[in-house]
């Protein structure tokens, strides 16, 4: 009985560990992603939206 909970504990661990790695590189991407969005709206003068009064 001992030998699977320490099985499952490990993993559990094992997939905690897994899923945050996958979130990481999910994160860093749209980090990505975003700069490269604020940067082409920038060259393209973002200004449009607050010109309408």
């Amino acid at each position: 009985m001992l030998w699977i909970l320490l099985f499952l504990l490990i993993l559990v661990v094992f997939g905690f560990g897994f899923t945050m790695q996958i979130l990481w590189w999910v994160a860093a991407v749209l980090l990505v992603v975003w700069i490269v969005g604020f940067a082409m709206r920038g060259r393209r003068g973002g200004g449009r939206r607050y010109s309408r009064r």
